[in-house]
């Protein structure tokens, strides 16, 4: 059997979270056929199939699944290795891609970001602000801020803080409409709300809660486009409360009437004591003391 290198290693690892030959290639910056060639190449030097291809894509065979395990470690020592040398010239780099839902990381995250760069310079934050799930098992990002703790995995997992979110309308706009006293009277008005089809997390899926069978004028997969629209008179929309209470142009409809969500800090068990990883972390939770009183 022939030693083994690290770029083998990586494609593998980008192969097996991947699923597919040209969606590792796309990871990788590489062209498929190279991809598939290196793969042959690997498996031809550990004397034993990998995967198995279909028209599906590809499945770890058992031997795939035990180089899995040994590869994702030899992963970690490079990536703590990489660390251990910025730590030992005293300095905290690099870049961390932070995944989470798009009013965290457009109100929450995006605003008070200086002061990570204050802090830490040569750390470069990746935001990912979006409407869907993202897999940390598959490296699609190294911090989420997730909606419900994970199941399962080798996953660090702790609750950061519940929001609410009720229904809003311009203020000018409720001017020109009779009180709205009860939930019935909401159907009567323009709603705004996301695109069901577009919605991958189900903790998003609050709109039956408050006004069920309710009829919709405008729906965005951005919340941020929703509270736009929203706060300039188009109708009524369920909004995040320590983003709408900021915008002055914003009322509140029906107080009492309010969804409750967590937001919950995600992270790679075998990250979490990474130098970068530490100090976006101690960033977040600088962000929830500093909009403690918005929650």
């Amino acid at each position: 059997m022939q030693s083994l290198n690290w770029d083998d290693i990586r494609l593998f690892l980008a192969v097996a979270r991947e699923g597919r030959l040209q969606a590792a290639a796309r990871t990788l910056g590489l062209d498929h056929s190279t991809v598939a060639r290196r793969m042959n190449g690997l498996e031809a030097a550990l004397g034993a199939r990998l995967i198995d291809r279909s028209p599906r894509g590809v499945l770890l065979t058992h031997a795939g699944d035990l180089l899995r395990d040994h590869a994702e470690r030899i992963e970690v020592e490079m990536i703590a290795a990489s660390a251990a040398v910025g730590d030992d010239a005293g300095t905290i780099a690099g870049s961390v891609r932070l995944a989470t839902p798009e009013a965290f990381g457009t109100w929450l995250v995006a605003p008070n970001v200086h002061l990570l760069h204050a802090r830490h310079p040569t750390v470069e934050l990746e935001l990912a602000p979006e409407s869907r799930s993202v897999s940390l098992s598959r490296r699609e990002a190294d911090i989420a801020i997730g909606l419900t703790r994970p199941p399962r995995g080798r996953v660090v997992a702790r609750k950061l803080v519940d929001y609410r979110l009720g229904l809003y309308a311009a203020a000018n706009y409720l001017d020109r409409h009779p009180p709205i006293d009860t939930l019935d009277a909401v159907k009567a008005h323009p709603l705004v709300w996301y695109i069901d089809e577009l919605i991958d997390i189900p903790e998003l899926r609050y709109f039956d809660q408050i006004v069920s069978d309710a009829p919709t004028v405008f729906r965005s997969s951005s919340i941020a486009a929703q509270q736009a629209a929203v706060a300039n008179g188009l109708g009524i929309g369920v909004l995040h409360v320590f983003a709408a209470e900021q915008d002055s142009r914003l009322q509140r409809v029906l107080p009492e009437v309010a969804v409750t969500r967590s937001y919950w800090l995600l992270m790679h068990a075998d990250q979490q004591r990474l130098p970068r990883i530490r100090a976006v972390v101690d960033f977040l939770d600088e962000v929830m003391r500093i909009n403690q009183h918005r929650f």
